[in-house]
């Protein structure tokens, strides 16, 4: 290897003297590297004195309040991430207390962070979801007393409006233990318990505003209903007490395919088949959570043993919407040599399924531009010249093998703006005809359909007016 590669070895040979000079030219005007090296020099003289300096830089994003620009990102996110490896890398190995305080105050400077922040792309808040998780390895090191740590969770997830302190309970079950689970369950029934405020609940402001979402004037109690549903449930969860997480749901939410599916999956898991069958066949027909039914009732079925029935169900759930991940779940169970019977039958279904773009849908993705070529001659007249999601992909995959089927996918684009008088597509429709024309000479015949040249005259005839669109063209 050579020499000037940039590794430990290569750089330790330049000495101690020459890389501290160099790190003194390169943090010039970067006040990341400057903020990381004196981090490392307040590591140097013990974990104290980096204790101190990051509760020092803490306290500072905490109190900051100026908006932190695009330009300014990629520094705050270094920032606020050095901060983490600092704490869990540096001091947790040597002052688990300590660790522990300063991760608990990093999380509490989330909301100041993203009131000053663009999040849309969720970088900032990647950085906090991954520093709570360092809580599970160093809470147990921290020895923090059981009933203050139950507290403490309490507090934080009363006031948890941007979501930084989610999964906090499960996380610290193991430090929490039976005895800090029941205190924080304890918290939560006792706040359950309090009466809502009705005061301030029918303040005028309150109504009006309620008054505009169509007189709802529950909202508190549901609020509070829900927290406390969330609250016990995470507390069941992080016991291992399925029962109690399951009793916090209402008949109603039962009823709902999503809600039904997770705990039908709990029920297979204990045993209880033929429970978590009929909670599946309660629900409410709504489309809502349909997937999460299916793996769950899939699961179950097969369970039970019935996996003819499973099949079955496969086979009339693909026949219904063309999902292609059923349909190969369904052909990878055929026994040899039934598969190729079980997909060319498919490919017949999808040639005739009602909807067209959902079957050209389904040969795109599949992949079968065959079938794809043979839908769109076969049927032609109901394309839907507006789906250019779905069209222009298609006709460019097709283009090189399948000519025709792509003119005409781009004759019904052209044909819907121009018929439409969609100006702002006729850009596209130009171009669309221009791909027509190159492909013309790989058509060697046309059959049934116009000729590009007779194609080409039908259009002038019909849509000579549109000076716009022809200006394109030329």
């Amino acid at each position: 290897m050579s020499k000037k590669t940039l590794n430990t070895d290569n750089l330790e040979a330049l000495g101690a003297k020459k890389l501290a000079d160099l790190l003194i030219e390169v943090s010039t005007g970067s006040a990341d590297i400057k903020r990381r090296l004196r981090l490392e020099l307040s590591h140097n003289l013990g974990a104290s004195e980096l204790v101190h300096a990051i509760r020092k830089r803490l306290v500072t994003l905490r109190k900051s309040n100026s908006f932190v620009g695009w330009r300014k990102r990629k520094a705050l996110i270094k920032d606020i991430d050095t901060q983490v490896i600092m704490i869990v890398e540096k001091v947790a190995p040597e002052d688990p207390p300590a660790a522990f305080e300063l991760l608990w105050q990093f999380i509490e400077i989330a909301p100041s962070i993203y009131e000053r922040v663009d999040d849309s792309r969720g970088d900032v808040g990647d950085v906090f979801r991954a520093a709570i998780l360092h809580f599970e390895a160093i809470a147990p090191l921290a020895l923090v007393n059981v009933e203050t740590l139950a507290a403490r969770v309490w507090n934080v997830i009363q006031d948890n409006g941007y979501g930084e302190w989610d999964g906090i309970i499960g996380i610290l079950s193991g430090s929490l233990g039976a005895t800090g689970l029941n205190q924080l369950r304890q918290h939560v029934e006792n706040f359950a318990a309090q009466p809502i405020d009705v005061e301030a609940e029918q303040h005028d402001a309150i109504l009006f505003l309620r008054e505009l979402r169509g007189g709802h004037v529950d909202s508190a109690a549901e609020r509070k209903e829900r927290f406390v549903q969330s609250c016990l449930q995470e507390i069941a969860a992080a016991a291992g007490d399925m029962h109690a997480y399951v009793a916090q749901f209402t008949s109603k939410e039962l009823k709902r395919k999503d809600t039904a599916a997770e705990v039908a999956l709990l029920f297979v898991n204990e045993g209880r088949t033929e429970d978590a069958l009929t909670l599946l066949n309660d629900v409410d027909q709504e489309d809502f959570g349909q997937e999460a039914w299916n793996h769950s009732y899939l699961a179950t079925l097969e369970a039970l043993g019935r996996n003819k029935d499973a099949q079955e169900y496969r086979w009339s759930y693909f026949k219904k919407t063309l999902d292609q991940f059923h349909l190969r779940t369904y052909i990878k169970a055929l026994p040899d040599f039934e598969d190729v019977e079980a997909e060319e039958k498919a490919r017949a279904h999808v040639l005739a399924y009602p909807s067209f773009s959902t079957a050209l849908s389904f040969f795109l993705e599949w992949p079968d531009l065959l079938s794809a070529a043979q839908l769109i001659e076969n049927r032609s007249d109901e394309i839907d010249g507006n789906r250019y999601d779905i069209l222009t992909p298609a006709a460019e995959a097709l283009r090189e093998r399948h000519p025709l089927p792509a003119v005409l996918l781009w004759r019904a684009m052209i044909d819907f703006a121009l018929g439409e008088g969609r100006s702002s597509l006729y850009g596209h429709a130009a171009d669309h005809l221009m791909d027509c024309s190159v492909l013309d000479d790989a058509i060697h015949e046309y059959g049934t359909f116009q000729s590009h040249a007779d194609y080409f005259e039908t259009l002038r005839i019909s849509h000579d007016r549109k000076a716009s669109f022809w200006v394109k063209l030329k």
